[in-house]
This record gives C-alpha cells, sequence and structure tokens, in this order.
C-alpha cells in the first residue's frame, strides 16, 4: 500500500475512537459495543475468530464450550443435552478445584507466615492440593470417557483433531 493512501484512510478513521467506521455510524466502540450486535469478535459475542476474543477461557478452553463444540462437532439436540450435563459437571468440579487451590494458598501463607516454619501446615496445604489434581483427573477423564461414548466416529475424530491442535485445552 502506497504511503499517500495508508495516510489518507489513517487521517478517515480519527476521532471515532478507534472503532473505524462504526464510531462513525453511532454504534458503540466501549466493551461490549463496535458492532451493533456487541463486540468486535463476531455477530455475538463468543462467535467468530478462535483467536480472536470469542473463544477463550472457561471449562475445555473455550469461553462458551457447549455453544462451541455443538458447532464444531455438528451435534443433535440429545448429544447438546447430555454434552450440557457433562459440562456441568466438569464445571462443578473445576470450581471446587479453585476453592480447594485458595485454601491451600492460605495454609502455605500460614505456614511461612509465623516466627518458625510450620511444616505440619505446608504439608497438609501440599496434601490438599495433590488431592485437588487427582478429582480434577479423574473428572476430566471421566467427561471424555462420557464425550466418547456420546460421540460418533467422525464427530470424535473431529473433538481429538480440537485437542492434539490446541484448540480445546483441557
Amino acid at each position: 500500500m502506497h504511503g499517500h493512501v495508508l495516510s489518507s484512510w489513517w487521517r478517515a478513521h480519527q476521532g471515532d475512537g478507534g472503532c473505524g467506521a462504526f464510531g462513525r455510524h453511532g454504534w458503540s466502540c466501549g466493551p461490549g459495543g463496535g458492532r451493533p450486535w456487541g463486540g468486535h469478535g463476531g455477530p455475538r459475542d463468543g462467535e467468530g475468530d478462535l483467536e480472536g476474543e470469542g473463544f477463550g477461557g472457561g471449562a475445555f478452553g473455550v469461553r462458551r464450550p457447549l455453544r462451541f463444540l455443538a458447532y464444531k462437532l455438528e451435534l443433535d439436540e440429545r448429544q447438546v443435552a447430555e454434552l450440557a450435563r457433562i459440562l456441568d459437571e466438569l464445571k462443578t468440579e473445576r470450581a471446587q478445584g479453585e476453592v480447594d487451590r485458595r485454601r491451600s494458598l492460605s495454609g502455605f501463607a500460614d505456614a511461612v507466615g509465623g516466627a518458625t516454619f510450620d511444616a505440619a501446615r505446608a504439608n497438609e496445604a501440599a496434601a490438599l492440593r495433590v488431592a485437588t489434581a487427582e478429582r480434577l483427573k479423574t473428572a476430566v477423564t471421566g467427561a471424555l470417557a462420557k464425550l466418547h461414548a456420546l460421540l460418533d466416529d467422525d464427530q470424535r475424530g473431529r473433538l481429538a483433531y480440537l485437542i492434539r491442535t490446541g484448540v480445546l485445552a483441557l
């Protein structure tokens, strides 16, 4: 692109809060804005480019794993209902894991916060971490086993691809 074309484009897009044409058309460009349907990543928050803001964090490494997996694996209604149940169980277990993580941090802090190191308290906190990791391991492998039983061969292959390529983080 020639410099004069780039500079004229840049000047044309100044004063709109960095929102391009959307800001000039009166659509909000703050959080949740930018387009009349909200967000900057796609038609609805959570849809669009995998590298964009729509699919980051949450169970299975995506913000909305149910909708994402239903779309990517082309699930029928029965499969979506079962997947929702599986993901809900996993979400509950991960939430409990986060509570346990905070408890273990508190235990570690208590162990080092006194005049002398409390080895028993540190070992107790470390044991809580190990128990939590075991519970999460069981929950994730159980969820994967249920997913395997739920899906057909083609869907299993697509799920394996999503996991292998890092699109889904377990």
